[in-house]
């Protein structure tokens, strides 16, 4: 993807509503940078449509801006497509290059990122992900996690403004999962951009998120940090509307 300036590296203005295919998206919250925000809700609430319009791969009405660059100003009939869009992102169904190797993939990556990074390393990528054993093999030949794993380092090693989650582990086993999330939440904080999360794994999203911006039917409902919105959420409701965890909200001393 194109670089773009250091400027685009702040908070994320979303602004978005209208109507794909049948689906009506009301979408209005704001992700600073340095943190990751989790767009939780339901299956079919809408979160991964969001996704895919903020990457400017479904059109709505509205406005977007990434720190210093406007993706989207209606009023001005500006709408800049996906390849000018400074992004990475992970789907749960990863799409990987068939004709080069795991390391060729991530080699893809990191060169379109340009030469001044704030993302981890290759080498950090590859270690933390557990990618290393995988470097010389095709895609075709990976399970569904490993899949998984590459395509979420790929999006880390083109040093996005914006990185936008959609699931991005859900074949991997818990034990991994305990180890990647965190390790996420670092890079977010680390490298000051905005990660969009999804999910509809509370349990995970207490794992990964600063903030949480809570989707029911389209529309978000609430948008803030992870405490308050928790609170938000009446206990009977969540666990019979999300895959819950139990959950305890402290501060350790």
């Amino acid at each position: 993807m194109t670089a773009a300036p250091a400027g685009s590296h702040g908070p994320l203005l979303v602004d978005l509503r209208g109507r794909v295919g049948g689906f009506r998206v009301d979408a209005v919250f704001r992700a600073p940078a340095g943190e990751t925000t989790a767009i939780f809700g339901p299956s079919g609430s809408g979160k991964t449509t969001v996704l895919r319009a903020v990457a400017g791969l479904a059109r709505l009405a509205g406005d977007l801006k990434a720190g210093s660059q406007v993706w989207q100003e209606d009023k001005r009939g500006l709408f800049v497509p996906p390849h000018r869009r400074r992004i990475g992102f992970a789907f749960q169904e990863p799409v990987l290059f068939g004709h080069l190797s795991v390391e060729g993939n991530l080699r893809y990556a990191e060169r379109r990122a340009g030469p001044v990074r704030r993302t981890p390393s290759f080498s950090e990528v590859v270690e933390h992900l557990g990618i290393r054993p995988h470097l010389a093999r095709s895609p075709g030949g990976l399970s569904g996690g490993e899949r998984q794993r590459v395509s979420l380092g790929r999006a880390l090693l083109t040093d996005p403004a914006v990185l936008l989650l959609d699931e991005p582990l859900s074949a991997l086993d818990r034990r991994v999962r305990r180890a990647v999330l965190p390790w996420l939440r670092r890079v977010a904080a680390a490298s000051s951009m905005v990660v969009l999360y999804v999910s509809h794994d509370l349990g995970e999203v207490v794992q990964v998120a600063h903030r949480i911006a809570l989707m029911e039917k389209g529309r978000i409902t609430s948008a803030g940090p992870v405490a308050e919105s928790l609170e938000r959420l009446e206990a009977e409701d969540a666990r019979s509307r999300f895959k819950t965890s139990s959950l305890l909200i402290a501060r350790v001393r």
